[in-house]
This record gives structure tokens, C-alpha cells and sequence, in this order.
């Protein structure tokens, strides 16, 4: 399993969260086990294959802190998504601009160009064009106004605390 389907798996996991009245903690323990993946896995590729330790890492990191972090980026959504109203955004749109803007804001190892590419690979997979266009255009626009361009990383360093890492 590569990265980019771990990031997938995280957004299909983030996804689900807008339905459930769960943590994160709690989906991510319903949903990231081997017997889960099993059954999923003979109807969805993306599952076939269960994530080793450091891809299980990367998804809790991920689905943790988007929970974690929803209303602000939530608001960055708002903020630069000129002439749409939230409500009106696709909700696997939301769920993929939630993890772009999570590694942007908060995984430092990860180069902006690479999450906001991935994002728009991932969303060419569940949307139309015109929905890659605008997730395109926020993301480009969240990081032009957001971070430092010399160094390409958030103005405010951000610092996630008191909560506990994946091991």
C-alpha cells in the first residue's frame, strides 16, 4: 500500500465522520482492523490490502487531526471558496480539501505541491471536472494567502498539542 491510499483510505474515513456521531477514535477503531479490510476488500481494490504499521499511523494522524481541526478548516473552505455557500460544496470535495489543508497546516514533511496534487488526483476520481477545477482553485489560493512563499509552509507555525501521537 502506498501513501497516496493511505491518504484515500483517510479521506474515506473523514468522509464518514460527517454521518456518524463518533470520534474519530471510535471510527478509526470500528473501521481500520484486519477484519474490516477483509470484507471490504473483495468489492473495493483500495482495500484489499491491509495498511502496516507506519500507513496506519499516517491514516490515525490524518483522521485525528482532521477531526480535531474541522471548524477551522471548515472556515478556510468558507473563506476561498468565493461564490459558493459551504453547504452547496460535494461532501467528498470537503473531505479531501479537510485533508490537504490538514497536511498544509500541520505535516510539515509533506511539500504543499504534493498535497494539494494528491488532493486533486483524489478528486478527479469521485468528481466532475468542473468540482477538480474549484478544489484546484481554493487549495492553489488557501496556500498563496496562507503560507510563506520562500519557505512554503504555514505564516503561524502551528503546533498540534495535548493530543496523543500514533504509535
Amino acid at each position: 500500500m502506498t501513501r497516496t491510499n493511505a491518504r484515500e483510505i483517510a479521506v474515506h474515513f473523514t468522509f464518514e465522520l460527517g454521518f456518524f456521531h463518533e470520534t474519530a477514535d471510535e471510527l478509526l477503531d470500528a473501521m481500520l482492523t484486519p477484519a474490516t479490510f477483509a470484507q471490504i476488500g473483495g468489492e473495493e481494490p483500495l482495500y484489499a490490502k491491509f495498511p502496516d504499521e507506519e500507513q496506519q499511523a499516517y491514516i490515525r494522524t490524518l483522521v485525528r487531526g482532521v477531526y480535531a481541526h474541522c471548524p477551522e478548516l471548515d472556515e478556510y473552505i468558507s473563506r476561498y471558496a468565493i461564490g459558493w455557500k459551504f453547504a452547496r460544496i460535494p461532501r467528498v470535495a470537503i473531505a479531501i480539501m479537510r485533508v490537504a489543508m490538514y497536511e498544509i497546516l500541520y505535516m510539515q514533511d509533506i511539500p504543499n505541491a504534493a498535497a494539494i496534487n494528491e488532493a486533486v488526483e483524489l478528486t478527479k476520481r469521485y468528481e466532475s471536472p468542473e468540482v477538480v477545477s474549484f478544489v484546484n482553485g481554493i487549495l492553489g489560493t488557501f496556500v498563496r494567502s496562507e503560507c510563506l512563499p520562500e519557505r512554503q509552509s504555514p505564516i503561524a507555525p502551528k503546533q498540534e498539542t495535548g493530543e496523543e501521537q500514533p504509535q
